[in-house]
């Protein structure tokens, strides 16, 4: 019985994903409806995908932090109009004081827990400085018209679905 209701939940799912969507132009998809609109208005603005990308990913840093967080890292996998391809690496990084045996106790043995808790487990965060590698490699505007919608989202305010409230009272504990 649960895999007949396990297949019948995924039936809408290949029913519906049969097409897509298809565009002629471009296309900003973000887990915020406010991120993925600033990210084409700056494609409306003269921006390219490159620029979008960076706007949209400061406003979900407001809208939606929890996908859109500037204390992470990410990756980047691009294919340019001219077919050109390529990748960005801004993930976090290790801390400059980090060593190899940093989470074992003195008989070598992986110490439970430090590597994912406490003042050890902290990594430097990448995702500002991809931000801005992506703008001076191929961003096209300003970087204050990328920002700015980000600013202006952040002081208007943004409703936080029933989801993002849970996982704000999770963390305030």
């Amino acid at each position: 019985m649960k895999k007949i209701s396990f297949l019948l939940n995924l039936l809408p799912l290949f029913i519906f994903s049969q097409n897509g969507l298809i565009t002629s132009k471009a296309m900003v998809v973000s887990a915020r409806e406010e991120a993925s609109k600033i990210g084409s208005d700056i494609i409306k603005k003269g921006g390219n995908a490159f620029d979008a990308m960076v706007a949209t990913e400061l406003a979900l840093a407001v809208s939606f932090p929890f996908a859109g967080n500037i204390s992470g890292g990410g990756f980047m996998v691009y294919r340019k109009a001219n077919g050109e391809t390529g990748s960005l690496d801004f993930r976090e990084k290790a801390p400059i004081k980090a060593s190899k045996d940093m989470f074992l106790d003195k008989n070598k043995n992986v110490i439970p827990n430090l590597s994912v808790n406490g003042a050890l487990a902290v990594g430097v965060p990448g995702t500002i400085a991809g931000i801005f590698a992506v703008h001076k490699k191929f961003g096209k505007l300003a970087f204050h018209t990328l920002i700015q919608p980000a600013i202006d989202l952040a002081l208007k305010g943004v409703v936080v679905t029933e989801k993002q409230e849970k996982q704000i009272q999770k963390y305030q504990a």
